[in-house]
């Protein structure tokens, strides 16, 4: 079930602005002419408008009466809700273009939820900063943590949140910060050198939910096999220990090598082999159950339409191999639209090898610290060991 319409491309600040929506038509068009959207198991759905009642799952009402207003008339600011602000300047039909963006989500879970589905993407959500009555980093309103609402008040019970973009997802983990239901695993680059400042081992959730919110706070210049060391050495034996019914993962790809709003150091066969652990963490804990979401990405020609159309060919379950070439139509495509040229094949011939947790820790390795610092917060809360398991 792949979610899109044309209509998500209003969600655009400005022509200039990093968030444009050119990095979803460049992924609509890449999968389409690769024949991702139209395999035979692939359902394409049309968002709806999300509701002010879905919205007030997640975010005050107050807030959405501002993001309307400022809507309604872009002149207006409210930077106390962070509208206005130079990561999230106001433009007419903001709150259409968001709630959108939300409806997506919670159509994708609702399905999930009504077995017409078992897995789902949404690659223009994922909107992972926007907290209960803020604004923040480019997003408005958090359509994962609406997807997740939906889930449990649908009767879900274990619902794991993965998010591997380069920032700290910090708007889901707040909106969840003391539901035991809501397991928030984030992968991201340090807050000492990347917005938005936070994500660090020691945030472990609310009074009611210790270990609910895990942080793995990566030092910059982190490259592939780093990454990957981080994700195998925390994420399965955190997911397998919690048991959840559904996994909800955002793949924001910003923490590319050529993406210049981080300093991660990652592949697009880095990124793409993420998305394929995750899928088989879904099919061995939740029967295949998984809402796949998109995030950050800056790269807009390069980078975000690859990652995001071996994410959308991951979830229905049938990647795209590396050594693909990008068809001579879309690089045609690119150079003449946005003057840049493509790379020529799917992949970029990167050695996606990492060091297992088995073979030791070493003490002065900077990937090391951070990873027994998270293992050290959570382990023991879920009955594992920070040094064996």
């Amino acid at each position: 079930m792949v979610m899109w319409d044309e209509e998500y491309l209003k969600y655009k600040f400005s022509d200039w602005h990093p968030m444009h929506p050119s990095r979803l038509e460049l992924t609509h068009r890449l999968s389409s002419e690769l024949g991702v959207l139209s395999a035979d198991n692939v359902s394409m759905h049309v968002p709806e408008i999300a509701s002010d009642a879905v919205l007030r799952t997640v975010h005050e009402q107050d807030y959405i009466d501002q993001v309307r207003r400022v809507s309604d008339d872009p002149s207006l600011i409210a930077e106390e809700y962070g509208l206005g602000t130079e990561d999230d300047p106001v433009f007419a039909g903001m709150h259409d273009a968001a709630s959108r963006i939300v409806g997506g989500s919670v159509i994708a879970a609702q399905a999930i939820m009504d077995q017409s589905t078992v897995r789902a993407v949404n690659f223009a959500g994922g909107m992972h900063h926007a907290a209960k009555k803020k604004a923040s980093g480019f997003c408005i309103y958090n359509d994962a943590a609406a997807a997740i609402r939906r889930m449990l008040d649908n009767g879900a019970q274990r619902v794991v949140y993965i998010d591997v973009d380069a920032h700290h997802g910090d708007g889901t983990e707040s909106i969840f910060w003391d539901d035991e239901r809501v397991l928030t695993i984030s992968l991201h680059e340090s807050g000492l050198s990347l917005f938005p400042g936070t994500g660090f081992a020691n945030e472990i959730g609310g009074q009611n939910a210790q270990g609910s919110a895990v942080n793995v706070a990566l030092p910059a210049m982190t490259g592939d096999s780093g990454w990957m060391r981080a994700f195998h050495a925390i994420v399965p034996q955190l997911v397998h220990a919690f048991k959840p019914e559904i996994i909800v993962s955002q793949h924001g790809c910003d923490a590319h090598r050529d993406d210049d709003m981080t300093n991660l150091k990652l592949s697009v066969d880095a990124q793409r082999q993420v998305a394929l652990d995750i899928a088989q963490l879904a099919d061995d804990l939740c029967e295949g159950r998984w809402l796949a979401t998109g995030g950050g990405g800056y790269n807009v020609t390069a980078v975000v339409p690859r990652t995001w159309t071996h994410l959308t060919a991951i979830v229905a379950g049938k990647p795209v191999p590396l050594r693909t070439y990008v068809p001579e139509t879309f690089r045609r495509y690119v150079l003449e639209r946005y003057g840049r040229a493509m790379p020529y094949l799917m992949g970029e011939d990167a050695q996606l090898w990492w060091r297992n947790w088995e073979v030791g820790y070493d003490p002065a390795d900077p990937v090391d610290r951070t990873i027994i610092a998270t293992r050290k917060e959570v382990f023991p809360l879920f009955g594992l060991d920070p040094w064996f398991d």
